[in-house]
């Protein structure tokens, strides 16, 4: 058996929790590989709304394991507080939810790192949640983190050596929290290690290659998107992690020839949240209409999300880097309303064509070139098949396969798990 990946093609929010919650079924075990709770994971069902930021979409399925993977960073305090939601709401999350040991922890100070970075770095701040992600990435390749096996040996000790450090940094960034400010910090942490210990701790790469070998099958969630990649991402204004498709084989311990589909997630038009390159970002009426019928605004943050048309090239660049097998377009009701639809075909930067991601696209001047489509103009939302499609509606779809060089093999129409077609 080979793992399934599934994982985003833009910046990030692209409806990755509702495609995993309509997957999950087929699968015996559902694996996040990598990311923290900076990332929410939206789904809706049964008339109920569910945001998830660290455990797996797969979670409200029965029968299936779900595993945060050693690629995870864990903020114990949002771990409890959402799993603590999800078990009031009628999830045996103890019955489902497996935990790995190597996956790193975000401390307290590292969330006081976080806003003191951002603070410092003034008008060129990258815009992240605050939520400590960043500094615990920081820490796990500098070799100094904490990761939740390390609970098992000596861990007050561990911890008070790494907090005593981060502390140093504050008082360089003028950023010293008060005693009592950080005292209450920490024992509501502590007092979460404590509820994460109830939960079974693994080695998450023996476990997901024991299944494989039992024949049995797995979905890697991806968190973020491809273009907030640290190392293919519009750099410096990225993510602290690989989210593309080789991010599951290191964030899990899976090897590269046990990659099987690669499933990417795109909406049907773009948004992006925080600062960073943006080509096709539209700054007027359209925006504001695409933001409001989206609802674009942060599952976790509730910051306003910048809207724009679909961005081919970007997109390219993203199925070429993750190999990506199946596409699936998010949100195409949104574009109901809109008599002509434009997708970005190429870029001009200093007068030149192109039709390739650029290095420093932070530093230049990217105008976006449009193809203009005709608008279905027509609501999505109750269609059950594809052949209620509506001909204005299967070109756009045929015009996104032709231009991307693979089939676009699920649509959603709506939140709900219901309104999900498959081709």
């Amino acid at each position: 058996m080979k793992v399934d990946v599934l994982l985003g093609l833009q910046w990030g929010d692209e409806g990755k929790g509702k495609v995993v919650d309509v997957l999950t079924p087929r699968y015996d075990a559902v694996a996040r590989f990598q990311g923290g709770p900076n990332a929410g994971h939206t789904l809706e069902f049964d008339g109920k709304k569910y945001v998830l930021r660290s455990i797996p979409s797969g979670v409200f399925q029965q029968g299936q394991t779900n595993i945060i993977g050693n690629g995870v960073v864990l903020d114990p305090v949002l771990f409890r507080e959402e799993a603590e939601a999800l078990e009031a709401s009628g999830t045996p999350l103890h019955e489902r939810l497996k935990i790995s040991r190597k996956a790193h922890l975000i401390l307290p100070t590292h969330r006081l790192l976080d806003a003191a970075n951002e603070k410092a770095k003034g008008g060129s701040k990258i815009g992240t949640t605050g939520k400590g992600i960043g500094p615990t990435y920081t820490d796990k390749t500098s070799r100094n983190g904490l990761r939740i096996g390390d609970l098992e040996h000596n861990f007050k000790e561990k911890y008070a050596a790494l907090r005593d450090l981060h502390l140093k940094r504050l008082a360089a960034l003028d950023s010293t929290p008060d005693a009592d400010t950080l005292a209450a910090l920490e024992q509501k942490w502590f007092d979460a290690l404590e509820y994460i210990r109830k939960f079974e701790i693994v080695d998450s790469e023996y476990l997901i290659n024991a299944m494989l070998a039992q024949g049995k099958s797995v979905l890697c969630e991806g968190a973020q998107g491809t273009m907030l990649d640290v190392d293919f991402g519009s750099y410096p204004f990225v993510t602290s992690s690989n989210t593309v498709c080789a991010g599951a084989c290191s964030g899990l311990g899976v090897a590269p020839n046990k990659i099987g589909r690669v499933y990417g997630i795109f909406k049907a038009y773009c948004t992006r949240v925080g600062s960073g390159p943006f080509p096709t970002e539209l700054f007027d009426a359209t925006g504001k209409e695409i933001r409001d019928r989206g609802h674009e605004y942060g599952a976790v943050t509730g910051r306003e999300r910048r809207c724009g048309w679909i961005d081919l090239v970007a997109l390219k660049y993203a199925i070429m880097l993750n190999g990506v097998t199946n596409l699936i377009m998010m949100k195409s009701d949104v574009l109901d309303t809109f008599p002509e639809i434009k997708a970005c075909v190429a870029y001009e930067i200093d007068g030149k064509r192109t039709e390739q991601f650029p290095f420093n696209a932070a530093e230049v001047d990217v105008k976006p070139i449009y193809k203009t489509l005709p608008g279905w103009k027509t609501d999505l939302t109750g269609i059950t098949t594809e052949k209620e499609f509506p001909a204005e509606f299967k070109a756009y779809i045929d015009f996104l396969e032709k231009e991307l060089g693979t089939p676009i093999t699920i649509v959603s129409v709506g939140p709900d798990r219901l309104q999900t077609i498959e081709r």
